[in-house]
């Protein structure tokens, strides 16, 4: 008998570098957020709009100036008129002026006027004399037993996410917190990789389809390969397209495989791979394509085949039946005939590389532990699901830290990878205590770099090159107090630093800073001076903000000139004590008109066309957690700042 032996045998590392040279991508495509659960998102997608887009209500009670309140207690309440009441889902058609309140229920929009507002439970209604109580159009007062500050109980608009923020990053497999963030901003739709189409082939004339009839006596068997590689196709993020069944006739299978590979851009095929005369697939490989392994020194699968297979040309009804485009050749690998050995390699070789062409990680399980990085207090009496992120230190141990921005912030959950859960008896968790996390999906997958600190354009560029960074953005100083706490592997901070930090600077760079104002800076604001002796309406950013801190340098240098103080000069400013979070927010006060100046960057000007002051360039620094420099998400984070 005429046979053919195996060719020298590749080793396991060849066998996986000879797959990835194969081009197994498929391309982009557009889908709805209906069909996004389980895509990978090709590019960054920023938000376009605040969310909220109005401040609203954080709890039922009365909407009122904080000023109102000064000085209010249990035993001293402060008495204001209640002018008017605002339901969650309408517009205010009532204002809030001196010593008024409006009554407002949660998720309410905040009357003109309001700048904090109290809960229920903290006032008390005192109708007086006049009407009854049954009459709602009776005037009524409202009893306020505590003082606010201005921002209280009150969710501004861009609080969860800001416009201009990073939302999700180019590589994120979306799962159902990143498609509920996405819906919250609007987005219908969103670019996806394609799937790998995966074409399917079981060759050998002893095999039956399921369904049909065997005859056991000719030694005919169900088609188990055909079925078992599709669902781990599936499993790996492809798309399986099963086709007919081959055959040994070389002809035919000829013509299956070409099929395949006019309409995939992987090829399966499982059978027909060893070195007999019957088993002649190799060849057909060899004469229509380009084989790159045959055989591989692996227990089960030696008979495995490596290549790449040119299509049949373009069909006729290519078009009419939604087809792509043909792209010359496929990849090919052919599978042992035996379902175990099949499936062995299959998960071995091939399913790494369609999760790599399909933008995927490696499975992970549904549960994990870990170490606290920071301690972590809760409240007895009741069972705490806490929202957990994780990081590696730099021996590469997990740690977990919390991730919690309030109950109404989705960015709560996109940010996290599962929950810790906290029982009703426990009062904190100790920082390094071992705890249990719940996965939210078993295939969630922790960052490689871990990031806080200030927001900006540049390092969100920064970041699109590195693989699977996350960065939350919680303003300067909260940055660097996460770092004392041993939590990122690198914070941003910008403007000047108020105490020594214990890091290591990776880079650093600059950005132009300054007043953003309407288009052609109508009202002529030339810089603090104006702000100061004008009446303009000014918003700030947050005190955690290097931006606030760089305009407070400057308005205490104004100080000093004029002998004045801080407080005497920012008392002038309508609007500088509240201050909103993301570096872009101000400015979009400036564009919906509620504001005639804001604190900012050139780059948000330029990008949202509105006019700017320049007031100078601030320092971004990029520092290190002293004892994760040797991971690599950072080595490679210093790399690109070096570049």
């Amino acid at each position: 008998m005429d046979r053919t032996e195996f060719r020298d045998l590749a080793s396991p590392a060849e066998a996986r570098e000879a797959i990835d040279s194969l081009s197994l991508e498929g391309g982009v495509e557009r889908v709805s957020l209906e069909n996004a659960r389980g895509r990978v998102l090709l590019a960054r997608i920023d938000a376009e709009l605040d969310v909220p887009g109005f401040d609203r209500s954080s709890l039922d009670g009365y909407a009122l100036r904080a000023r109102d309140t000064f000085g209010a207690d249990e035993g001293d309440p402060a008495r204001l008129s209640v002018v008017g009441t605002v339901h969650a889902g309408e517009e205010p058609a009532v204002s809030v002026g001196e010593g008024e309140a409006v009554e407002i229920s949660t998720g309410a929009v905040m009357p003109d006027g309001a700048d904090a507002m109290v809960p229920v439970e903290r006032t008390s209604e005192d109708s007086g004399d006049a009407g009854s109580a049954a009459d709602e159009s009776a005037d009524r007062d409202v009893l306020v037993r505590t003082s606010v500050a201005p921002g209280h109980n009150v969710m501004f608009a861009g609080a969860d996410v800001a416009a201009g923020e990073r939302a999700v990053g180019p590589g994120t497999r979306l799962t159902p917190r990143d498609i509920g963030l996405l819906s919250a901003l609007g987005r219908e739709e969103v670019p996806v990789r394609s799937k790998p189409r995966v074409g399917i082939v079981s060759t050998g004339d002893e095999l039956v389809r399921p369904g049909e009839p065997i005859e056991s006596a000719r030694g005919e068997i169900y088609d188990v390969n055909s079925y078992t590689v599709a669902a781990g196709v599936e499993d790996a993020g492809g798309e399986p397209v099963l086709y007919p069944h081959a055959g040994d006739d070389p002809a035919e299978m000829e013509r299956v495989l070409r099929e395949a590979a006019a309409e995939c851009d992987l090829v399966l095929s499982s059978g027909s791979t060893s070195a007999s005369t019957v088993d002649v697939i190799y060849r057909v490989i060899e004469d229509q394509g380009e084989l790159l392994v045959h055989g591989v020194s692996v227990k089960p699968g030696k008979p495995m085949l490596v290549g790449r297979l040119e299509d049949a040309g373009p069909r006729a009804d290519d078009a009419a039946n939604g087809a792509r485009p043909s792209a010359g050749e496929s990849a090919y690998v052919g599978l042992p005939g035996y379902p175990v050995s099949a499936m062995m390699v299959f998960r071995t070789f091939v399913a790494p590389a369609i999760r790599e062409a399909a933008g995927l990680p490696e499975p992970a399980s549904a549960t994990l532990s870990g170490s606290m990085a920071t301690e972590a207090r809760s409240e007895q009496g009741r069972l705490r699901l806490m929202p957990i992120g994780i990081t590696t230190d730099g021996d590469g141990e997990r740690l977990v830290y919390p991730v919690d921005k309030g109950s109404g912030a989705t960015t709560s959950l996109s940010e996290a990878d599962g929950v810790v859960e906290i029982s009703a008896e426990t009062d904190y968790l100790e920082a390094g205590e071992r705890v249990e996390v719940k996965l939210f999906s078993p295939d969630v997958r922790p960052p490689t770099l871990l990031g806080v600190g200030e927001g900006d354009p540049t390092l969100n560029r920064l970041l699109d090159g590195l693989e699977h960074p996350r960065y939350l953005s919680v303003g300067t100083r909260p940055g660097l107090r996460r770092l004392r706490d041993g939590i990122p592997d690198f914070v941003v901070a910008a403007g000047p630093l108020e105490r020594d930090v214990d890091a290591t600077e990776l880079g650093r760079y600059t950005r132009e800073w300054g007043l953003i104002v309407p288009p052609g800076n109508p009202r002529e604001v030339e810089g603090i001076v104006d702000l100061v002796e004008g009446d303009h309406r000014f918003v700030n950013r947050t005190p955690d903000s290097g931006l606030r801190t760089s305009l407070e340098r400057e308005i205490d240098e104004l100080a000093d000139e004029r002998d004045a103080s801080r407080a005497d000069l920012t008392e002038s400013i309508d609007g500088f004590g509240l201050g909103l979070r993301a570096h872009e927010s101000p400015a979009r006060r400036i564009v919906d008109g509620s504001a005639d100046a804001a604190v900012g960057l050139r780059e948000t000007a330029d990008r949202l066309d509105l006019g700017f002051v320049s007031l100078g360039e601030q320092p971004v620094r990029v520092l290190g957690n002293p004892d994760r420099l040797e991971k690599p998400g950072v080595r490679e984070l210093a790399d690109r700042l070096a570049d």
